[in-house]
């Protein structure tokens, strides 16, 4: 869906102006680099000092994590640092365990002396994809969370959602040998608690900065659409919106200015005219005349 609908979905033009194409390459390619780094710093002296590889794959992640949401939407900043830790999570199974699993089990069966570093390497990336497990579930569910992924500092909440639910993992994987640390499991509740604040507050004080032409250049036309989105939609759908249910717009879809409805024209059809499930409840009360105009006009 990303890559298909990319100039919706995966581009912002508030954050980089890219064609689909451009924006298609930076995602594989930053999802490649990312896997190859991680295989290089694996196999090189460093992967057998837990600290200061650690301390590297941090830094590293913490980089791509501000890379991402430098170039991409918000969402698609997101779901592709996900799309990261799921290349590493999967080929970590299928290079490295699964095969020293299966040497092991060889050379137990043919009764030859047991190579111990297969194993190693393999409990090596295992432990690694047990700590990745929490961040990753987050990520593959955070479009639901557009106050999230469209925050103005949105790559530091990715680096403490991630960094916080690794932490918090790390509790259950004492308790599994049978060491209770409470302390771990509290402090890592009290990080998520003061994000939340912290997300709650700077979302009521961010500043909206919007590029885009002015609505007086538009045609009569255009400026016909943008009365109904402005009067029907952006209470909700707004960098800045007024609704009191939503404090940040619903699926990320901003609508403030011509350059937003022209990205978002198909889905408008789509959920005022087609579905008629939107505006939500019909909440602002958009007629049945003003969903045929938006068809007629965004759907050419």
């Amino acid at each position: 869906m990303y890559y298909l609908r990319a100039d919706a979905y995966l581009i912002d033009p508030q954050v980089m102006a890219l064609t689909s194409y451009q924006a298609i390459g930076l995602g594989v390619g930053g999802i490649a680099l990312g896997f190859a780094i991680y295989e290089g710093l694996l196999r090189s002296p460093i992967a057998n000092k837990p600290l200061p590889l650690s301390l590297c794959l941090i830094v590293i992640g913490a980089l791509f994590c501000y890379g991402f949401t430098q170039v991409f939407s918000g969402r698609g900043a997101f779901i592709h640092m996900g799309a990261l830790i799921g290349t590493i999570m999967v080929t970590n199974v299928w290079i490295k365990i699964i095969p020293g699993q299966r040497q092991m089990v060889a050379q137990v069966s043919a009764g030859e002396p047991v190579d111990p570093a297969p194993g190693l390497e393999a409990k090596k990336r295992s432990v690694h994809n047990n700590y990745l497990t929490l961040p990753v579930i987050f990520l593959m569910i955070s479009n639901h969370y557009p106050m999230i992924y469209q925050h103005s500092h949105s790559w530091l909440i990715l680096c403490a959602l991630i960094g916080l639910s690794a932490w918090i993992r790390h509790y259950f994987n004492l308790k599994h040998q049978g060491v209770q640390k409470p302390s771990i499991i509290v402090s890592g509740a009290a990080g998520l608690l003061l994000l939340a604040v912290f997300l709650s507050w700077s979302n009521a004080n961010r500043p909206v900065q919007v590029q885009d032409q002015n609505n007086n250049e538009l045609n009569a036309e255009q400026g016909h659409v943008m009365a109904i989105i402005q009067q029907r939609c952006t209470t909700c759908h707004s960098r800045m919106p007024t609704d009191d249910t939503f404090t940040a717009a619903p699926g990320g879809v901003n609508l403030d200015t011509w350059q937003d409805v022209d990205r978002w024209k198909a889905r408008i059809v789509e959920r005022s005219f087609v579905s008629q499930d939107m505006p939500f409840l019909n909440k602002t009360q958009m007629t049945y005349g003003e969903r045929q105009l938006l068809d007629q006009h965004l759907s050419n």
